[in-house]
């Protein structure tokens, strides 16, 4: 075995792969929800974004790199599950929070939980986005995924669905961008304060503006 790859086969090399995958991925959240915030916008808006974004030459590989990056993370997140389940084979009898001495929040200890339901709403959202129906726009001839988009929202069972997935997100962003700043040595003691405050105004952010299109659009049917 090479020393990098038995490096990265490491406990701490597992815990860099995590943290570098994870950013990875929140940084594709960022840019698929500035995308996705043009419906606001209108149809033809968002359908040119989706048709410039399909049609790109490179979309292939960046797709495959994107499914990569999460099949990585995953893995190596449910290594780490399990490798931290056999140095402590027996259960904590009583579990206390040490309140403000404590890191340990809702998020972190159900990391492995939330993320297992993002990956399998991932590939469900995969499969409606881009293999689901596929409607023709009548005026420019590409695909019309606005109308997908409002078909699908139209049912509350989906709207209520994606939201409580979101909500999910927001909890595992939460402590995942705190926990990688910690893994990749960013933390000091003047800035951690600022990172974890951060942190959980950018899972809001991210997770509230994935949760409000559905949302909005039961309410208004897609209309501005």
């Amino acid at each position: 075995m090479s020393p990098l790859r038995q490096f990265l086969s490491s406990t701490i090399g597992t815990k860099i792969l995590i943290a570098l995958t994870g950013l990875a991925f929140f940084a594709y959240l960022i840019i698929h929800l500035a995308g996705n915030l043009l419906i606001f916008v209108g149809g033809d808006a968002f359908n040119e974004y989706a048709h410039k974004m399909t049609g790109n030459a490179l979309l292939p590989i960046i797709e495959i790199g994107l499914a990569a990056v999460i099949l990585l993370h995953a893995l190596k997140a449910v290594l780490n599950f399990l490798d931290n389940s056999k140095a402590r084979p027996a259960r904590y009898r009583d579990k206390h929070w040490a309140h403000h001495t404590s890191k340990k929040t809702w998020s972190s200890t159900t990391m492995i939980v939330t993320g297992t339901i993002i990956l399998l709403f991932t590939l469900l959202h995969v499969w409606q986005f881009r293999l689901g129906v596929y409607y023709q726009d009548p005026v420019h001839g590409y695909r019309d995924l606005y109308r997908l988009v409002r078909e699908l929202f139209t049912n509350p069972l989906w709207v209520a669905f994606y939201v409580a997935v979101m909500l999910l997100v927001g909890m595992h962003l939460r402590h995942a961008i705190w926990s990688a700043c910690q893994t990749l040595g960013l933390e000091h003691p003047r800035y951690n304060k600022i990172v974890r405050v951060a942190g959980l105004w950018l899972a809001i952010i991210i997770a509230g503006g994935f949760a409000v299109i559905p949302i909005w659009i039961y309410v208004t049917g897609g209309r501005s």
